[in-house]
């Protein structure tokens, strides 16, 4: 379920020997890729190895005809995606290239999330472009050498989150999410499974270019960002289909607040709870100031690890589905940007893993002015007519929002 699957196309003259140089290079400058994690008395601890070497195999689907080709290439990615890793064995980096024909292929690298997040592979891209291109014209590596080491940053947080600094951080929480409702009743296609299923799926849509150009204006004017004014939208609309007007949606938080970790691959995510209070049927602009209050408020306490506010809080536990929030929200404003390499085109391609961890996840990109969206879904719970129909809802109302957002949000279009 927490593999981070990343499929990049290579056009042009590929020295596989380079790259496979260039992978175990960054290997080599970030512990955390050389980790493991054993079981030492019921608790984990990290294992660091001296040096490791990863294989970089490559599987020729170039004698295939193109429809098949294609069609074993996402067999091949999804297969990939979904292949659990042993965590105490290791390695918990695999990659593999699939030959898709001259001068045409598709690299896979799968981390597991416990060694790095979505930040992380941009740093392993930028790295990887930078080595290849170094090994491939015979030099050296030029890559300055890194400050700490994530088991550092490990030790640190672990020596400085405790005491009053954890007590203050926790009874934010404790007060932010006091009574909070323990499901979000979104009319689903069937019932809940007894056990939470990861089975999902994707719908993608896209935002008009002017109603973008609205809504970073409405989020000016309001003093709020593109993150809160999509997260108020995306408010009025489950409270729309749950009848709720007090609920939760989860949110990553890159939580590298160090100049000296950025430049780190490792899992330093976070997730945060943010609370939507609908009460009183306000307008779109006064929910928006609800919102931006609480996300400001979730920021200067998102240093606590998402695993302990569920433990302070000790909300109602159900097998069924995940505490606290069920559905996610992410916007995505730095997407992965890859520069090409000598005599190679690169373009990152979208590796699917038909995983949903959350009952839904609006995941929105913002690249220039455009912006586009993906609905992903639990399919236990979800046809896809009915996701469709929620992606056409929301963009309904978004335009409804960038035409008069004095309106009261139970009156807004969907």
């Amino acid at each position: 379920l927490y593999n981070l699957p990343m499929a990049v196309g290579l056009k042009g003259k590929l020295d596989v020997g380079a790259l496979e140089r260039a992978m175990n290079a960054i290997v080599g400058r970030h512990e955390v890729l050389r980790t493991t994690f054993a079981a030492t008395e019921g608790r984990p601890r990290q294992v660091i190895a001296a040096e490791m070497a990863l294989s970089l195999p490559v599987v020729d689907l170039s004698h295939l005809p193109e429809d098949e080709r294609e069609a074993e290439a996402r067999r091949l990615v999804a297969e990939d995606a979904q292949k659990p890793f042993d965590l105490a064995s290791g390695p918990l980096l695999r990659a593999q290239v699939l030959r898709l024909g001259q001068d045409d292929y598709l690299v896979l690298w799968t981390m597991h999330h416990i060694i790095s997040d979505g930040w992380s592979l941009g740093v392993f891209l930028r790295e990887i472009v930078a080595l290849y291109q170094a090994f491939a014209a015979g030099q050296p590596s030029l890559l300055p050498e890194l400050p700490i080491q994530y088991a550092d940053y490990a030790a640190w947080q672990r020596g400085w989150l405790v005491g009053e600094a954890l007590e203050g951080q926790l009874d934010y929480w404790r007060k932010q999410l006091a009574g909070l409702p323990p499901l979000l009743e979104l009319p689903t296609d069937r019932p809940r499974p007894a056990v939470q299923s990861y089975r999902g799926a994707t719908v993608t849509f896209d935002v008009p270019d002017e109603i973008a150009r609205g809504l970073h204006a409405l989020g000016r004017e309001a003093g709020a960002t593109l993150f809160m004014t999509l997260l108020a939208a995306f408010q009025v609309l489950l409270s729309r289909y749950s009848g709720q007007d007090d609920l939760a949606v989860g949110t990553p938080i890159a939580n590298r607040t160090r100049a000296e970790i950025e430049g780190l691959i490792g899992f330093f995510v976070n997730t945060l709870v943010l609370r939507g209070d609908l009460s009183g049927n306000p307008s779109f602009v006064e929910l928006l100031r609800r919102v931006r209050e609480a996300a400001l408020g979730a920021y200067a306490h998102q240093d606590v690890p998402f695993e302990m506010v569920v433990d302070a809080v000790q909300p109602q536990r159900n097998t069924s589905h995940s505490p606290l929030f069920q559905v996610m929200f992410v916007l995505q404003n730095n997407p992965l940007r890859v520069q090409d390499m000598e005599g190679l085109t690169l373009e990152p391609v979208a590796a699917d893993a038909g995983i949903a961890q959350f009952d839904l996840t609006l995941l929105m990109q913002e690249q220039g002015p455009h912006l586009s969206g993906e609905l992903q879904y639990n399919t236990d719970l979800y046809d896809r007519e009915r996701i469709e129909r929620m992606a056409a809802h929301f963009q309904t109302l978004l335009a409804g929002i960038v035409a008069d957002s004095a309106q009261p949000v139970a009156t807004l279009p969907l």
